[in-house]
């Protein structure tokens, strides 16, 4: 039925449940599961406005990508420790809907499993929610958990 299951992920505990819930479907179906951690680019400006100046300024896209990187890892243990025999993890840069979407599309994904709410609660409110904006661009079938 699912050969592809994608769960996106960004270190809330909504995310982890819809893990854990991806991982029995993927039991029953045989699946690979794929976990995506998106992060945002930081251009140079932004970071030149920021209020924070370390002693010795990093790179903020690769410290987003090595934060994005360590919850994508986080979550494939956390599948693996609920039984998941075939997961991999991922992470890239882009605005969060739309580059989950076109990795499921990219990825022939089956099915996409994501949190209703994750760590962007006031953006979602203001911008509406990634997992609503996922919902609306997806070729494929989507649960909110």
């Amino acid at each position: 039925m699912f050969d592809r299951i994608l769960v996106p992920v960004d270190g809330s505990d909504r995310a982890l449940s819809a893990v854990e819930l991806a991982v029995e479907l993927q039991k029953k179906c045989d699946s690979e599961l794929l976990l995506l951690c998106v992060y945002r680019h930081y251009s140079l400006l932004e970071a030149s406005m920021s209020m924070v100046r370390p002693e010795k300024p990093e790179n903020l896209d690769d410290s987003m990508r090595e934060y994005a990187t360590s919850v994508a890892e986080h979550a494939k243990q956390h599948a693996q420790a609920h039984g998941s025999a075939s997961v991999r993890a991922f992470a890239k840069s882009g605005p969060p809907a739309r580059t989950i979407v076109n990795f499921a599309q990219d990825k022939n994904v089956d099915l996409i499993v994501l949190g209703s709410r994750g760590l962007g609660d006031v953006e979602g409110y203001l911008l509406g929610s990634v997992s609503h904006k996922v919902t609306s661009l997806s070729h494929c079938p989507t649960l909110v958990v």
